[in-house]
């Protein structure tokens, strides 16, 4: 797989291009990125751990999972993770695994718990996070710095914005309508992932279309900017033509298993 030429510290691999609508080639929401010695994934919809072993990673490599919101193909595989790193016996994990959303994701955790009980307590390796929702926040990781902004979706849905110790930054947008936060969020970032669930004709409450996306990547003047997260109706319209109507920096359409380059 393409290697990333900015730094051997840091990668970006799109692991799920896709919706909650069933597809062979774009499952749900997940980006994975590496930063030095951490692998972080952002959203975990169903199909993210068969994706992982497709990008040559195992789910005891994960150090970090940033959930934007609770919805399903979001948050799918969650559950069927922190189930797989107890077998056989929860010995396979030698890193601990610390998994972080928005405002209400301890409840929503400790609700599953209830259910599955100790086959998701994480094998003693767990730490449960939750951010606030309440405004920009900032938070120190061995290695990484994450900062949140509230986005238009859902009451918990956050942005997130990685900076790396080389200072190479990624700003994920999770579902969002268009967002002043994001917006500045994502100012002279090197890299926006960012969702555009729908062509312009059809907006829709909640989401961003092609030229949505690009109006906010023009205005937080990003250097690249990723586009993700497409339902079926993308499939058969030029969604780079919407985008160029805002946006004419390098831009990216995702598929399942991209690498990002961040060189150029």
């Amino acid at each position: 797989m393409q290697s990333i030429n900015k730094t051997t510290d840091v990668s970006v691999i799109i692991l799920g291009s896709g919706t909650c609508v069933p597809s062979l080639s774009r499952s749900s929401c997940s980006v994975l990125m590496q930063t030095g010695s951490n692998k972080l994934l952002f959203d975990a919809g169903p199909g993210t751990m068969g994706r992982l072993l497709e990008a040559g990673v195992t789910i005891f490599d994960i150090t970090h999972i940033f959930f934007s919101h609770l919805h399903p193909d979001h948050t799918g595989e969650l559950v069927p993770f922190l189930f797989a790193n107890k077998y056989p016996d929860g010995t396979r994990r030698k890193r601990p695994l610390t998994i972080c959303g928005g405002t209400g994701f301890l409840a929503f955790y400790n609700q599953l718990k209830m259910i599955y009980n100790q086959w998701i307590d994480g094998a003693g390796k767990l730490t449960i996070s939750e951010f606030s929702h309440t405004g920009s926040d900032s938070y120190q990781f061995d290695g990484f710095t994450i900062n949140t902004v509230p986005v238009q979706h859902r009451d918990e849905s956050i942005a997130f914005k990685v900076t790396a110790l080389n200072g190479t930054t990624m700003v994920y947008s999770g579902d969002t309508d268009y967002s002043e936060n994001l917006i500045g969020l994502a100012e002279n970032t090197d890299l926006f992932i960012c969702e555009s669930a729908l062509p312009d004709h059809l907006k829709a409450d909640g989401h961003l279309t092609p030229s949505l996306a690009g109006q906010m990547a023009t205005l937080a003047n990003v250097k690249k900017l990723v586009l993700t997260h497409f339902y079926p109706e993308c499939e058969n319209v030029d969604i780079e033509k919407q985008c160029r109507k805002t946006y004419a920096g390098p831009l990216v359409l995702a598929k399942d298993l991209m690498t990002i380059n961040l060189d150029t």
